[in-house]
Formats: structure tokens, C-alpha cells, sequence
């Protein structure tokens, strides 16, 4: 069996189980092909904790959900040194960020040093505690969440917290027919007695995800399209290049890590199409989700009801297409 065709599977199964938000469902997938990690935003109950969970069953890795709260203390996550009065040694007590899958829940509930301890282990993979490193495992993913309607006691990620994310993701409400179609769906969940869903018949093993990772890695990007790839990125620190008004509107553009964040996602989004090129469309497909949280809009642009969407989308517009 192919690595596309058991990706494909993880996503049919994923796909049975959340309905309505199928920009979520792609994005995560992406995010595990593309060895990021997803900040997703959206009001609550809209299936965020649900998905990840899902994903979680699909593939064999453990989950972990960590609900941030302002009491939450770095240790919380990394772990701690424990002592033991038998011995008069001290022993270390892993935390929750040593499991594959991680929900960090409303993380802008917590203050600044425990989402520094979160975003440094993202980075680099590792955890050190006193005088000791331990590593993280190879497959690992965090899903963080943040809730726009209620910002009393919260603590903002600063921008520069936020470029480590490879996408930031908005979910919206499901259509009438799809909400209809979820509450047909949790019926016969509870009728079978199940307080969560069904696993599936086959799990699939993290060394498939590694292939795919490698054969994603050598899908064809010609240099034309290469080149496209970086103007696009270019053309938020000096969109001037290209209209003077989109110079006034824009006060910090992206880092390089958005463009090697495009280069992943494009061509993960291009191998799940089925391709083995990746075209300006998988580039343009996920060009929002990659730059929206690298990107500070001026007061001026604030001030006219611009939104970072509305900005990528000039930028979109006026650079060629090879």
C-alpha cells in the first residue's frame, strides 16, 4: 500500500468523524506532513479539541490535552524533578509535552513563561531541565487554540512567538445541512455508547508518516515557481514594489521561516491532490494560512477595516504567475 493511499485513509476516517470543517481537517494533515505545528483560532465548539483527538486515534502516537489556565506554571508542561525520600535522590517526572500529539488549549489563557516553555520545545524539539536535555519525539505536533470573543485576562502571543507556528488557521460555523448532519452523528454516537469515536479498523504506524514526509521533500518545484514562492514573501516587507498603497498599510512583513513554511505546505498540498509537481495553486492555497500571523498590518490599514487576508490577497493579485 502507497503512503498517499494510507494518508488518504487517516483523512477519510478524520473526515467521518468532523463535520463542516474540512479547511481544519486539510491544514492538520499538512501541518503532520509538513513537521509543523497549527495555531488554530475559532469560536468554541466548533470540533478544534475533537480533531486533534481524532487524529490522535488514527495514528499510533499518544495524545495529550493540556487546558491553559493563569495559574499554569512552566513545570505544568516540561515536568519536573521529584524527590524521593528512599534514596535521597531526585528523579525526573516527565510533563504532558513528552507525548506525540499535544492540545494546547486556549493557550493565550497562560502567561508569557508558560507559553515560552511550550514554543521553545516546538523549536527545538527538546526539553532541559537544570543541567539536563532530554529529547522530544520525533513525531511530535501541537495544536494550539485561541478563543476570539472573550480577551479579558488573557496574554497575547508576541508576534515573534507566533512566526513559530507553521500555520494559523481560522475555523468558522458549519452550514445548516452539515449541522444537521453532526447532531445525526453524535446521536448515534451516544445511542452506541460511545463518549468518544470509534477507532478505526486500522492504525497507522508513525514510520509511514516519516516516508510520506521524505517522498513530499522530493516532489518536483521548478525554479520559476521557486522564485515565485519568495517574491510572494518578499512582497510583505516591500509591497511597495508593487502599489504604494499597499506600502502604507503594512508595518512588519515576514520572516524567513514563511517562506520555508510555503515551500513545506505547498508541496504537502500538492502530494495529497495526488501530484508529484507542485503548481502556483498549492502555493496560493495556502498562502493566507502561512502568512497571516507573520504579518503586521499599520494603524492605517486598521484604521480602514483592512484585514491581513484582504492585504495577502493584493499581494496575490499583482505578483505574476510563471
Amino acid at each position: 500500500m502507497s503512503q498517499h493511499t494510507v494518508i488518504s485513509q487517516l483523512k477519510a476516517y478524520i473526515s467521518q468523524h468532523i463535520l463542516g470543517q474540512s479547511n481544519l481537517v486539510d491544514r492538520l494533515i499538512i501541518a503532520l506532513l509538513a513537521d509543523g505545528h497549527l495555531l488554530v483560532e475559532g469560536a468554541p465548539g466548533l470540533a478544534k479539541t475533537r480533531a486533534i483527538k481524532v487524529l490522535g486515534e488514527g495514528i499510533d502516537g499518544d495524545f495529550h490535552r493540556v487546558q491553559f489556565t493563569p495559574d499554569l506554571l512552566p513545570a505544568d508542561l516540561t515536568g519536573t524533578e521529584i524527590y524521593r525520600p528512599q534514596d535521597a535522590s531526585f528523579q525526573f517526572q516527565k510533563g504532558p509535552l513528552f507525548h506525540n500529539l499535544i492540545l494546547a488549549d486556549e493557550i493565550n489563557r497562560a502567561p508569557a513563561k508558560v507559553q515560552s516553555a511550550l514554543l521553545e520545545a516546538m523549536a527545538e524539539r527538546q526539553i532541559t531541565v537544570g543541567s539536563v536535555t532530554y529529547p522530544l519525539p520525533k513525531l511530535f505536533l501541537v495544536m494550539a487554540t485561541q478563543n476570539p470573543i472573550e480577551q479579558e485576562g488573557t496574554y497575547p502571543l508576541p508576534e515573534a512567538q507566533l512566526d513559530r507556528f507553521l500555520m494559523h488557521v481560522f475555523v468558522g460555523y458549519p452550514s445548516a445541512e452539515t449541522e444537521r448532519d453532526i447532531l445525526h452523528l453524535t446521536r448515534n454516537e451516544a445511542r452506541q455508547g460511545l463518549s468518544e469515536p470509534a477507532k478505526p479498523a486500522q492504525v497507522i504506524p508513525q514510520q509511514a508518516l516519516f516516508d510520506a514526509r521524505n517522498e513530499i521533500l522530493d516532489i518536483y518545484m521548478s525554479d520559476e515557481l521557486e522564485n515565485y514562492l519568495l517574491q510572494l514573501v518578499l512582497a510583505t516587507r516591500d509591497p511597495g514594489r508593487y502599489d504604494k498603497k499597499l506600502a502604507g498599510w503594512l508595518e512588519y512583513g515576514a520572516s524567513p521561516r514563511a517562506s520555508m513554511a510555503i515551500d513545506r505546505c505547498a508541496r504537502a498540498h500538492a502530494w495529497l491532490a495526488g501530484r508529484d509537481f507542485v503548481g502556483p495553486e498549492d502555493i496560493q492555497a495556502i498562502a493566507h494560512d502561512v502568512l497571516r500571523h507573520r504579518i503586521i498590518l499599520s494603524f492605517e490599514a486598521e484604521a480602514e477595516g483592512i484585514s491581513k487576508d484582504q492585504f495577502i490577497d493584493e499581494l496575490i493579485a499583482r505578483i505574476a504567475v510563471p
